[in-house]
């Protein structure tokens, strides 16, 4: 299971967690956040929302692709599917006839920081939720035979959402190339001949080191309150025992980049070509002050949606385009990535589509915005996260990530402050700092022709 289609809007809508005109990000006035430790490591997140009778409830280990053993890609999405295996009190499958008879949902995701669980139920059943989930933090049951079904669902899937999509290939290639040391160049699904040999052993190991509650981080969100939520956590999560102390998690450092990398894929699936360029830039766990927030109004300004500069040029004026965009993903533990996307439109050529890119890359680099343009900017970054807002599993989304990669609760209650007092002069200088051709990894999709 990989990320599901809410986690994709969330992070496109913003990177890191984010409120509008509250000091403290939540959805009803009349409901504070708040944050405490269970006796064994565990910390606990509870969001108010009174508007439905619905909860949502989230845990997120601190362990993703970038944390896996060297020759052991994939492992932290395999876990995840093994996390909905048999445990010691729970028959496989038992944990979804439960969610299926309330009506509610669940699933699970892997990304390069973290792995999450949720279910979606009516309160009444949070207990019962956080009981499974509890269950299978310590007590799940890795036999030989469940290993050897779920690598083949694995391999299945790698074949199905990556080998079979030609976007997906040169994606995975792209990163290869974009990252020249850190684990981020490794796709999270892993490489087909290392899962082929995701065994017992492995797993067992895994789970036992990064698997326990003082590695974990629970989010509720939804029509409870804090001291309810609090009782019942300390009732379930609260009688598993601490795990082991985990050591800092350091990846291994980029090295400075300083060649321009392409890489190119053809193939006869592809009917429209394109092209995306990628540049390594600091996230907001590892930016200097202010440099996050002003990526993430750069990235709007230049390919935010259809009133950014990328779009009104290439795709309204000039008529070259039929797709043109950008994106910051802001909420890596590590360094990330900022990225501009291009897709031709009729007869054009891609060599001058990339040219026109480029030319509105640099003339930020160079001029800069205006004030009027960056206001605009923030208003409707602002009015995505006020609308994203509306779905629960945002909510709890946008705490979980920021707290499993190294944040807190009060950088997402100061974080609208910090996007207000982004000045021109902070967007130009990232543009001009990081968005440099000679320091960029460009991936093309083009059709295969009969020459």
């Amino acid at each position: 299971m990989m990320p599901s289609e809410w986690l994709c809007r969330a992070l496109i809508a913003s990177a890191l967690v984010f409120a509008t005109t509250a000091p403290v990000l939540a959805a009803t006035d009349d409901g504070k956040v708040t944050d405490f430790l269970l006796s064994n490591g565990m910390e606990v997140v509870v969001v108010p929302d009174h508007r439905a009778p619905i909860v949502t409830h989230m845990v997120w280990y601190k362990i993703g692709s970038a944390d896996e053993p060297i020759g052991k890609s994939g492992i932290a999405h395999f876990f995840e599917h093994l996390m909905f295996k048999a445990t010691a009190n729970h028959a496989a499958g038992e944990l979804n006839r439960a969610v299926a008879e309330i009506g509610g949902s669940h699933n699970a995701f892997t990304s390069y920081d973290y792995t999450a669980f949720y279910q979606r139920v009516a309160p009444s059943a949070l207990e019962q939720m956080m009981s499974f989930e509890a269950d299978r933090m310590r007590n799940l049951i890795l036999a030989d035979d469940v290993i050897k079904t779920e690598r083949d669902v694995i391999l299945e899937e790698r074949r199905w959402r990556i080998e079979t999509n030609p976007q997906a290939v040169l994606d995975e290639e792209a990163d290869a190339t974009l990252w020249q040391n850190h684990p981020y160049r490794i796709p999270v699904i892993g490489w087909m001949q290392e899962m082929e040999q995701l065994n017992r052993t492995d797993a067992v190991a895994f789970y036992n080191k990064h698997y326990s509650p003082n590695n974990a981080v629970l989010v509720v969100a939804g029509d409870v309150e804090p001291k309810t939520v609090k009782a019942l956590a300390e009732k379930t999560y609260g009688k598993l025992p601490r795990g082991p102390e985990l050591l800092p998690r350091v990846r291994p450092v980029e090295p400075e980049q300083n060649t321009q990398r392409q890489v190119t894929l053809t193939d006869a699936r592809v009917s429209v070509p394109s092209f995306s360029t990628h540049w390594v830039v600091p996230s907001y766990r590892t930016a200097e002050h202010g440099e996050a927030e002003a990526l993430e109004l750069l990235a709007e300004i230049l390919g935010g949606g259809t009133r950014s500069r990328l779009y009104q040029q290439l795709v309204v004026k000039q008529g070259i385009a039929t797709d043109a965009s950008a994106w910051f993903q802001g909420d890596r533990l590590d360094d990330t990535q900022f990225t501009v996307h291009g897709s031709l439109r009729g007869g054009a050529m891609l060599r001058d589509l990339e040219a026109a890119v480029d030319a509105e890359v640099a003339n930020i680099a160079t001029d800069g915005v205006t004030s009027e343009e960056l206001d605009q900017a923030k208003d409707r970054y602002v009015r995505t996260v006020i609308f994203a807002q509306d779905e629960q599993d945002y909510l709890a989304n946008m705490y979980g990530s920021t707290l499993a990669t190294g944040g807190s609760v009060k950088d997402v209650e100061e974080w609208p402050d910090r996007i207000r007092k982004v000045t021109p002069d902070q967007v130009k200088a990232v543009a001009a700092r990081y968005l440099v051709s000679d320091h960029s990894t460009t991936g093309y999709l083009l059709p295969k022709t009969e020459n």
